[in-house]
C-alpha cells in the first residue's frame, strides 16, 4: 500500500506543470480510486466549470510546435530572415553616414515586406483555423450528471488533468492517461517505442517494479492510438508535460528541411552572394573614378538594397496563404502550408481502393453454407461477431449489423454475453469474439479472410451435421470465392468453436480446430467519378498506384471497372521476398499492389520517395497511418479515424479523387507564382549588375543617387505585391513542378543581359541625343524612368510562356499595380517630390524614343524567353 507521504508527493507532482515524468511509475501502482482522489476527480470526471478553471492553469493540451504563436512572435517570425538582416544593416550604415532619407526608405522596404507578409499570414491563419476546426480531433469525456454521468465531445486541446476520457478503436490517445476501465484494449504505441505490434492495456494497479513507463500496462501516452477494444482513462498529463511532449521538444528543432524550404534558402543565399560581391565592386569603382568615397559608399549601399530580393518572404507567404484559402473552396483543407507545393510537385499518388475507387457503401448480398445454400445460421454468427467485437467497426461490420432485424430475432441482449475478444491484426486477417449463451457455454466465433480461416479450421457444419474439412473443400471454397471476387464480391468466412470448460483469458492459440460454418459476401460498387478522376490525374502527370489490403481477384475486378490496368498485381508476400533494390525497380513500374500490411504500404511509399518521386498517399484507416507519415504529402478525409487525420498534411472534405486533383492544380498555381517572382528578381538583378558596373565605369558622375536607387526599388517592390493574385497558364499546371535552382540560374543568365542591352541604349540616348553628359540630373531622371518601366514591363513578359497581353493576360490586381507604378514613374519627375529626389523634366522627344526602347525590349525579352523554354522547358 502507498503511504500518506508518497500520496502527497504524487499529488504535488501531478499538479505541478513541471513535474518529472518519473512519478508516472508510482501513479501506475495506485488504485483507480486513489488516482482519482489525488487529482480531485472521479470515475465520472470533473464538471465543465472545473475543467475551465484547470484550463486556465495548465494551458492548451498541445505540444510546443502546435501552440498558437503570439502576435509579436508572428511578426518576429516574418522579420528574422537573412534578407531583412542585410537590409537593416544597410539602413544603419546609411544613417551613420548621414543619409537619413536612404535609411528611412530602406526601413520602409523592410516594413512593407514584413508587414504585408504578417497581415496576409495572420488573416489566412485565422481563416485556416476556422477551416481546420471543421476537421478538429475531439475526445469524448465524462461529466458528472444526474441521474447518470453524461458524455461530452470536446476538442483535444481543451483536455485538462482530471478529465476522464472514453477510448475506442481508431482514437488517438489525447493525453497521458491512467486507465480506469478496459475491455480488450489494444494500443499501438510504435510512435513512442518503435514496437510495431499493438500492446494490451489493462486498468489494474501494478505491484511489481517495471523499468520503462511505456511497459506499464495501465498507462497510455499521447502519440499512440487505440487499435481495438474500449477503455476509460484519467488524464494525468497534458501538452508539453506529456511523455510525447517531452520528446517533441527535443526534436522540434530537428525537423527535416523540405525541398520547398531548400529551394527558397538556396535562392536567397545566391542573391545575397551576388549582392556581397557587387556592392563592394561598385563602391571601389565609383570611389576610384569619381573620387567621392562617401557618395560611392552611399551608392553601393543603395545598389546592394536594390539587388536584395527583399519581397521574397512576402511573396512566398502571401502566395501560400492565398493558395490554402483557394483550396478550401475546393473542399481541401491544408494543415501545413508547405504541403501545398509538395501537392503540386506530386507525380505519384498511392491510394487504397475502398471509398476512392468504390462508393464506400458496402451491401451484404449473401450468407451461405460451404455448399452455397442460403444459411441464416451463418448470418446470425456473423452478426454476433460484428456486434460484440470492440475494434473499429469497418464497412463490412456495418453492412452485417444493418442487414435485417437480426438483433431482436436472436434476442442478443437476453441470450448472449460477451466473455472475451481476440482482436484483428493484419497478419492473421481475422477477428474472434467469445460469447456465452443461456447455458453459460463459451462459444468462440471467428470471422476473417477465407484462406486464413481455412488455416485454423479442421471441420465444417452442414445442415447441423459436422464433417471433416479436407483439401477438396478448400479447393471448392477457393473456386467459389474466385467466381464471387471476379463479379466484384468480397467474401468473408465464418467459423466457430464451442469451448470445453471456461477460462478467464482467450488468445490467438484458441483460434484452432474451428468448425467452418460458411461465407458472407459483400458488394461495394465502383464509384461513377473514379474513371474520370484517374484519367484527369494521369493527364496531369500524376500516376495513380493502388495499395490495398484486399485480395488480388477483387482488386483486379474493381480496377478494371475504373480503367486501371491491373494485369500484373504485386502481392504482399511477394514484397517480403524482395530486397529494397529489387522492390524499388518493381514498384516504379507496378500499378496495383494487393494483400498489403501497413508496414508494406509504408515500405512502398518510402522506396518510391528514395527513387526520386514526390509521393502522395491517400488513406483514412488505422492501417494507413505509417504510410501517411512517410509520404511527401499525406492526404486523408474528414471522416477518417483520428490517427489518419492527425498524420495527414491535407484533409479532403469529400473522399473523391476529383477533389484531390483540384488541390493538385492549386498547388501548382502557388508554385508558379512564387517562381514568377524569383525569375523576375533573379533576371532583373543580374541585368542591373551589368548596367550599374558599366555606368559606374563610363560616367564621370553617379548614374543614380542613392536615394533615387532606393526610390526605384521601393516602387518596383510595390508593383510585385500583386503577383500572388496572378493567373497561371494551363500548360504550366499540366504537369508536376519542382524546384530547379539550376534552371533559375540559367534563366537569369539568359534574360538578365537582355535588360542591360536596353539600359545601354538608354545611356546612349541620354548622352548623345540629349547631351546629358554634363547634366547629371537629366541623365539620372532618364535612366530612372526607363529602369522602372522596363522592370515593370518584364513582369508581364516573364509571367507567361505565351505572348504577353495577347495570348495571356495578368490578373486585374497585377495589371492595376503595374499601371499605377508605371504612372508614378512617369509623373514623379514633374512633382515637388521628384525635385526633392533630384529629378528634372524630360524632353518631349524622350518619350517616343523610350516607347520604341520598351517595345523592342518586350520583343527581345519574349524571344529570349521562348528560346529558353524550348531549350530547357517550363
Amino acid at each position: 500500500m502507498m503511504n500518506v507521504r508518497a500520496g502527497t508527493r504524487i499529488a504535488e507532482a501531478i499538479h505541478s506543470p513541471t513535474s518529472p515524468l518519473e512519478d508516472l511509475g508510482t501513479v501506475s501502482e495506485c488504485s483507480q480510486g486513489k488516482v482519482c482522489e489525488l487529482l480531485r476527480s472521479s470515475h465520472s470526471g470533473i464538471s465543465s466549470a472545473e475543467a475551465r478553471l484547470r484550463r486556465g492553469r495548465y494551458g492548451p493540451n498541445v505540444v510546443g510546435r502546435e501552440q498558437r504563436v503570439p502576435l509579436l512572435g508572428e511578426i518576429w517570425s516574418r522579420a528574422k530572415s537573412p534578407l531583412n538582416a542585410l537590409l537593416l544593416t544597410l539602413a544603419l550604415v546609411s544613417y551613420a553616414l548621414g543619409d537619413s532619407r536612404a535609411a528611412i526608405i530602406i526601413s520602409a522596404i523592410v516594413v512593407l515586406s514584413v508587414g504585408m507578409a504578417f497581415v496576409q499570414e495572420h488573416r489566412s491563419s485565422k481563416a485556416a483555423a476556422k477551416l481546420r476546426a471543421m476537421v478538429r480531433t475531439t475526445a469524448s469525456v465524462c461529466r458528472p450528471g444526474e441521474p447518470h454521468p453524461q458524455t461530452e465531445d470536446i476538442a483535444v486541446e481543451n483536455l485538462v488533468p482530471g478529465d476522464v476520457v472514453i477510448l475506442s478503436a481508431g482514437d488517438l490517445i489525447p493525453a497521458d492517461l491512467r486507465l480506469l476501465e478496459t475491455t480488450d484494449l489494444y494500443v499501438n504505441q510504435s510512435a513512442l517505442s518503435g514496437e510495431a505490434m499493438p500492446v494490451e492495456k489493462q486498468a489494474t494497479p501494478l505491484s511489481n517494479f517495471i523499468e520503462g513507463h511505456l511497459d506499464r500496462s495501465n498507462l497510455c501516452f499521447m502519440g499512440s492510438n487505440v487499435v481495438s477494444g474500449f477503455g476509460q482513462g484519467l488524464v494525468i498529463r497534458t501538452g508539453a508535460n506529456t511523455f510525447f511532449g517531452a520528446l517533441a521538444e527535443k526534436v522540434v528543432g530537428q525537423q527535416e528541411e523540405t525541398a520547398f524550404d531548400r529551394g527558397i534558402r538556396r535562392f536567397t543565399w545566391l542573391m545575397i552572394g551576388v549582392t556581397l560581391v557587387l556592392g563592394p565592386s561598385v563602391f571601389l569603382i565609383n570611389g576610384i573614378t569619381k573620387g567621392d568615397w562617401l557618395q560611392a559608399l552611399l551608392f553601393a549601399v543603395a545598389i546592394a538594397v536594390g539587388l536584395t530580393p527583399e519581397m521574397l518572404p512576402m511573396a512566398v507567404t502571401v502566395t501560400l496563404a492565398k493558395g490554402a484559402l483557394a483550396m478550401a473552396k475546393s473542399k481541401v483543407i491544408v494543415k501545413r502550408l508547405d504541403a501545398i507545393q509538395n501537392l503540386g510537385a506530386m507525380d505519384v499518388l498511392c491510394t487504397d481502393k475502398t471509398g476512392t475507387l468504390t462508393r464506400d457503401k458496402i451491401i451484404l448480398k449473401q450468407h451461405v453454407d460451404i455448399h452455397g445454400a442460403d444459411s441464416p445460421r451463418v448470418l446470425h454468427y456473423a452478426y454476433l461477431n460484428s456486434y460484440f467485437q470492440s475494434g473499429l467497426k469497418n464497412l463490412l461490420d456495418v453492412a452485417v449489423l444493418e442487414h435485417g432485424d437480426i438483433h431482436e430475432a436472436l434476442g442478443v441482449d437476453e441470450h448472449f454475453q460477451k466473455i472475451g475478444e481476440i482482436p484483428f491484426d493484419f497478419s492473421r486477417r481475422r477477428l474472434s469474439v467469445i460469447v456465452s449463451d443461456e447455458g453459460d457455454k463459451h462459444i468462440l466465433i471467428c470471422k476473417g479472410a477465407v484462406e486464413e480461416m481455412f488455416a485454423v479450421s479442421t471441420r465444417y457444419e452442414d445442415a447441423g451435421a459436422i464433417g471433416t474439412l479436407d483439401a477438396g473443400h478448400l479447393q471448392t471454397a477457393k473456386e467459389e470465392t474466385v467466381l464471387l471476387n471476379k463479379s466484384g464480391f468480397r467474401v468473408v468466412a465464418v467459423a466457430y468453436k464451442e469451448m470445453t470448460g471456461t477460462k478467464p483469458d482467450y488468445g490467438v492459440e484458441d483460434e484452432s480446430d474451428l468448425i467452418l460454418l460458411g461465407y458472407i459476401s459483400f458488394l461495394d460498387p465502383p464509384k461513377e467519378s473514379a474513371s474520370e478522376a484517374i484519367a484527369a490525374l494521369e493527364a496531369s502527370g500524376v500516376r495513380v498506384k493502388i495499395l490495398t489490403g484486399d485480395n488480388e481477384i477483387i482488386t483486379r475486378k474493381i480496377c478494371g471497372d475504373v480503367g486501371i490496368q491491373a494485369q500484373d498485381i504485386l502481392l504482399g508476400p511477394q514484397l517480403d521476398a524482395m530486397a529494397d533494390a529489387e522492390l524499388t525497380r518493381t514498384a516504379a513500374s507496378a500499378t496495383v499492389f494487393a494483400k498489403l500490411t501497413p508496414g508494406q504500404k509504408q515500405r512502398i511509399v518510402r522506396l518510391l520517395r528514395e527513387s526520386g518521386h514526390v509521393v502522395g498517399f491517400l488513406g483514412d484507416g488505422i492501417n494507413d497511418g505509417p504510410a501517411l507519415k512517410s509520404a511527401d504529402v499525406g492526404v486523408s478525409v474528414d471522416s477518417a479515424v483520428d490517427i489518419a487525420r492527425e498524420s495527414a498534411d491535407i484533409i479532403l472534405l469529400e473522399k473523391n479523387l476529383l477533389v484531390l486533383r483540384e488541390g493538385v492544380i492549386e498547388g501548382r498555381k502557388v508554385f508558379a507564382n512564387i517562381t514568377k517572382y524569383i525569375r523576375m528578381g533573379a533576371s532583373s538583378n543580374f541585368g542591373n549588375m551589368f548596367s550599374v558596373l558599366g555606368a559606374s565605369i563610363l560616367l564621370p558622375f553617379m548614374p543614380l543617387t542613392a536615394i533615387q536607387v532606393l526610390t526605384n526599388n521601393l516602387l518596383y517592390d510595390l508593383s510585385q505585391t500583386a503577383i500572388p493574385t496572378d493567373t497561371v497558364d494551363e500548360e504550366y499546371v499540366a504537369s508536376p513542378r519542382r524546384w530547379d535552382i539550376a534552371g533559375i540560374f540559367r534563366f537569369m543568365l539568359v534574360l538578365g543581359p537582355v535588360s542591360s542591352i536596353f539600359d545601354y541604349l538608354t545611356f546612349a540616348m541620354m548622352l548623345f541625343v540629349f547631351k546629358a553628359g554634363t547634366n547629371p540630373a537629366l541623365f539620372q531622371t532618364g535612366w530612372f524612368v526607363e529602369s522602372l518601366l522596363t522592370q515593370t514591363l518584364i513582369i508581364h513578359v516573364i509571367r507567361t510562356a505565351r505572348i504577353p497581353f495577347i495570348e495571356s493576360s495578368a490578373s486585374p490586381a497585377l495589371a492595376t499595380t503595374s499601371l499605377l507604378i508605371a504612372g508614378a514613374g512617369i509623373f514623379l519627375p514633374l512633382t515637388g517630390a521628384g525635385s526633392t529626389l533630384g529629378f528634372v523634366s524630360l524632353p518631349l522627344l524622350y518619350w517616343p524614343i523610350l516607347a520604341a526602347i520598351l517595345f523592342l525590349y518586350a520583343i527581345l525579352a519574349h524571344l529570349a524567353k521562348v528560346w529558353f523554354f524550348r531549350r530547357w522547358g517550363l
